[in-house]
C-alpha cells in the first residue's frame, strides 16, 4: 500500500509540476563551458530569499576591484541596519567590522543586518547600494532579476529566476575566484557563538566548493551549490524546496548525476535559456500555510531520498571549513569610499557563458 501511494504521488506531483504555478525549478551546468547539463523551470521568476546576497557580495567585490573599497574598509553597523529581522548579528550602532569579516558574515551566517550595513559602507546609502545591484544585474543580462533590498527579505518585487542566478554565480566564482574562500566556509567563530552555514553540501557531499542557501516562505528552500571532482566543475540551481532534506537531496542529485556523466547536456549555453515574462511563483500557502503538511506530505512520498530506510545523495563526511571574525570596536566618523565610476564595466556573452578555467591549486 505504501509502494502503491508513493507511486499516486509521483504520478500526481509529475503531472502538476508541469505547470509554472507549481514549478521546483532545477539547473545544473558545467562551469568551465557554461553548458547546462540539466534544466526545468530555469526561467521561472522566483523570488531569491538570501540568494540575494550572492548580487551582494559581487557588487562588494567589484568595489575592491575599482578601489573604492578594501577587505580591510570598516563596516559600521547603522540604525537603520541594526532594524533588520534575523537572521542578524545584532551588533550595536556603531560596531565595524572589516568588509571581509562582513562578507563572512554575509555569506555563511546570512546576517541580514550586515547585509544592510555592507549596502551602506559601499554604496553610500542602501538605496544607492540597491541602484547598483539592478544596474549589475541589467549589465550580467539577467532580464529576470529585479532588488529591492541588499539582504534577500521578502518584498513582493525582489525576483530572479535559476538562469539569472546561475550567471551571477559563474561570473563570480570564475571573476572573483581569491573569494572561494568565504562560499565554502562551513561555520564563523565569533567569540563563543559557532554560526553554521545551512548548506548541509558543504560537510555531506565529496568536492562541493560551497556558494549560498536562501529561504522566505514565498520562496521555499532555494541553493546555489558548487562542486569539483576530477577537475570538473559543476553548479546546481535548486528552488523552491519543500524541506531542508528536499533542498539539499535534490542538488546533491543533481550534481552526482552530473559527475556520473547520467546528463548528456543540451547544448546550449545558461544564457540562451529563455527567461519566462510570468507573475513569481508564490510558496506561501504550500511552505507556511494551511496547506503545508499535506504539500510537505505529499513531497516526501514523491521524493523520499534522505528519509530514514531510504537512499541519500549526503552520505559523504567532509571536514568543515571555520573562519573566526572579530569585530573593530565602536568607530564613528568613518569616511564612507570613494563614489563608484558612472560606467560598470559589461561582460560579452562568451564571457558568461564561456569562462575561462582558473589555474588548479
Amino acid at each position: 500500500m505504501r509502494f502503491l501511494l508513493r507511486i499516486l504521488c509521483v504520478l500526481i506531483l509529475g503531472f502538476t509540476w508541469s505547470s509554472p504555478v507549481l514549478a521546483t525549478p532545477q539547473l545544473l551546468v558545467d562551469m568551465r563551458s557554461g553548458e547546462v547539463l540539466y534544466e526545468e523551470d530555469a526561467g521561472v521568476t522566483w523570488h531569491p530569499a538570501s540568494l540575494t546576497k550572492l548580487m551582494t557580495a559581487y557588487v562588494a567585490f567589484e568595489a575592491i576591484s575599482s578601489g573604492n573599497a578594501s577587505l580591510n574598509t570598516p563596516v559600521i553597523m547603522s540604525e537603520n541596519a541594526l532594524k533588520a529581522p534575523p537572521s542578524k548579528m545584532g551588533f550595536p550602532v556603531g560596531t565595524a567590522v572589516t568588509l571581509e569579516d562582513a562578507l563572512y558574515l554575509l555569506v555563511v551566517k546570512s546576517a541580514n543586518d550586515v547585509a544592510i550595513a555592507v549596502a551602506e559602507t559601499i554604496g553610500g546609502s542602501e538605496q544607492k547600494f540597491i541602484n547598483l545591484m539592478n544596474a549589475h544585474a541589467r549589465n550580467l543580462g539577467m532580464s529576470n532579476s529585479f532588488f529591492v533590498n541588499p539582504n534577500g527579505l521578502h518584498e513582493p518585487d525582489q525576483v530572479t529566476s535559476a538562469r539569472d542566478l546561475a550567471i551571477l554565480s559563474i561570473v563570480i566564482r570564475n571573476r572573483y575566484p581569491q573569494y572561494d574562500g568565504i562560499f565554502n566556509t562551513r561555520t564563523v567563530e565569533f567569540g563563543k557563538s559557532k554560526l553554521a552555514s545551512f548548506n548541509i553540501l558543504l560537510t555531506k557531499f565529496r568536492g562541493t566548493t560551497g556558494m549560498k542557501t536562501g529561504y522566505v516562505c514565498s520562496s521555499g528552500l532555494n541553493i546555489v551549490a558548487t562542486a569539483e571532482r576530477n577537475g570538473r566543475k559543476l553548479m546546481a540551481v535548486v528552488l523552491g524546496g519543500s524541506s531542508s532534506r528536499e533542498r539539499g537531496e535534490l542538488t546533491a542529485l543533481l550534481l552526482e548525476r552530473g559527475f556520473s556523466n547520467r546528463y548528456p547536456g543540451t547544448g546550449k549555453s545558461v544564457t540562451r535559456i529563455a527567461n519566462l515574462a510570468v507573475p513569481p511563483v508564490d510558496m506561501r500557502p504550500k511552505i507556511c500555510g494551511k496547506q503545508a503538511n499535506e504539500y510537505v506530505a505529499a513531497r516526501k512520498a514523491a521524493f523520499p531520498f534522505g528519509l530514514e530506510g531510504e537512499i541519500t545523495y549526503l552520505g559523504d563526511s567532509v571536514a568543515a571549513k571555520r573562519v573566526r571574525v572579530r569585530t573593530l570596536g565602536k568607530l564613528v566618523n568613518v569616511d564612507l569610499p570613494r563614489p563608484r565610476p558612472s560606467y560598470i564595466f559589461v561582460p560579452s556573452v562568451a564571457q558568461i557563458a564561456l569562462p575561462k578555467p582558473r589555474p588548479s591549486n
